[in-house]
C-alpha cells in the first residue's frame, strides 16, 4: 500500500460513511437529512468532507438531478459490506457467551468400550467445539480416590460396594468368560470340559480378589479350578490380554472386547459358556465440585443418556 493509502482509514471519518449511504439510499440530500433528523447543509457538509478524504466525487448533484458517480457505487459496495459485517457484532458476541467450554478431566478404568459413552462422547464434541478434554487411565480404587479428592470431572469404574461421598450410576454392564492363547493346549477344540482347565495357571487383575468388584471373576477361576496362585497380575486390561496370549496361563476378560481377538485367532474362550458373571461399570461424580460449563453439560449428556437408554441395551454380552 502506498503511504497515503495506509494512513487513510485512520483519517478517515467514520461517521461520513453512514451519511453517505443514506443520502445513497434515500436517492437525495434533502430525504437524508429528513431521516437523519439533520439540517440539509449539515448533509451538504458532511457529503463534501468525505469527497475530500477519497479523493473523488461521490454524488452528481444539480437541481432536479441526483446520480452517484462510479467511484461513488464502489464506495456504497464497501459500505453495505463494513455495515454489514458490523450489524452481525450483537449476535456474535451474545454467539460467544453461549458457547460453552472449558476442560473436562475424566478418568476411567483400563479399556472402557462402551459404544453408548463414545457416541455420547461423540455428539458432545460436535456441539460443544471449545471444550478440552483429559483421560487418564487408573486402577478402579485410584479413580474412586480422585473423584474423592474432587481430582476429576467424572469416572468410570468397577465398585463393589456404594461410596457415600459420590454419585454413580451403572453405564453398563459386561460378562467376563475365561481365554487362553494361540499356543494353548486346548485353543481351537470344541466341546473342552471345564474339568480340562483344572490345575492352569491364570492371569487376571489387581481387583480380581476376595470383597474387590472383580470377585465375581474370582469364583469363575475358583469354579474352573485354576491355580489359586496367580502367575500373572495387571491393573491393565490390555495387559491381561497380552499375557494371555503369550500364554503365561488363562485369564477371564470381558466377552464384547475379547470377541474381535477370537475373530483374529489370537483368543479362544474356554468353558464356561454359560452363566457367566455379570460385572457392573459405573459412571460417577463428585457432587461436591464445583464444575466449569463444559464438565456441567457433559455430565448432563450422560445422565441423560442413563436415563434415555434402557439397562437392557447397555448390557454387553
Amino acid at each position: 500500500m502506498k503511504p497515503y493509502e495506509q494512513r487513510f482509514p485512520w483519517n478517515l471519518d467514520w461517521n461520513l460513511l453512514r451519511t453517505f449511504m443514506v443520502v445513497v439510499d434515500r436517492r437525495g440530500i434533502t430525504r437524508a437529512a429528513d431521516f437523519l433528523g439533520v439540517t440539509q447543509p449539515t448533509i451538504s457538509s458532511a457529503l463534501k468532507r468525505l469527497e475530500d478524504t477519497v479523493g473523488k466525487r461521490l454524488v452528481d448533484r444539480r437541481p432536479s438531478h441526483f446520480a452517484v458517480t462510479e467511484a461513488g457505487q464502489i464506495l456504497y459496495r464497501e459500505c453495505s459490506t463494513m455495515f454489514g459485517s458490523v450489524s452481525q457484532i450483537p449476535s456474535l458476541m451474545t454467539e460467544a457467551e453461549s458457547r460453552i467450554s472449558g476442560h473436562i478431566s475424566i478418568v476411567m478404568t483400563s479399556h472402557v468400550v462402551s459404544p453408548h459413552f463414545d457416541e455420547t462422547l461423540e455428539r458432545f464434541n460436535e456441539v460443544h467445539p471449545d471444550a478440552t478434554y483429559s483421560i487418564s487411565v487408573a486402577e478402579s480404587l485410584e479413580v474412586l480416590n480422585r473423584l474423592r479428592q474432587n481430582r476429576a470431572t467424572m469416572g468410570l469404574c468397577l465398585m463393589r460396594e456404594p461410596d457415600p461421598a459420590l454419585k454413580a450410576s451403572v453405564l453398563f454392564r459386561e460378562y467376563f468368560g475365561l481365554y487362553c492363547g494361540p499356543h494353548h493346549r486346548l485353543f481351537g477344540k470344541e466341546r473342552i470340559k471345564i474339568s480340562e482347565l483344572q490345575g492352569e495357571s491364570s492371569v487376571s487383575f489387581q481387583t480380581d480378589v476376595e470383597s474387590g468388584p472383580l470377585y465375581s471373576v474370582t469364583q469363575l477361576r475358583e469354579m474352573a479350578l485354576l491355580k489359586p496362585d496367580l502367575k500373572g497380575i495387571s491393573a491393565n486390561l490390555p495387559e491381561v490380554r497380552r499375557m494371555i496370549i503369550a500364554g503365561i496361563g488363562v485369564g477371564a476378560l470381558p466377552v464384547h472386547v475379547a470377541q474381535k481377538d477370537v475373530d483374529l485367532g489370537q483368543l479362544w474362550q474356554l468353558p464356561p459358556y454359560s452363566n457367566l458373571p455379570a460385572v457392573d461399570l459405573y459412571f460417577l461424580t463428585n457432587p461436591m465440585r464445583s464444575m466449569n460449563p463444559a464438565e456441567m453439560a457433559l455430565v448432563a449428556s450422560i445422565n441423560l443418556l442413563l436415563k434415555e437408554v434402557p439397562m437392557a441395551k447397555r448390557i454387553y454380552d
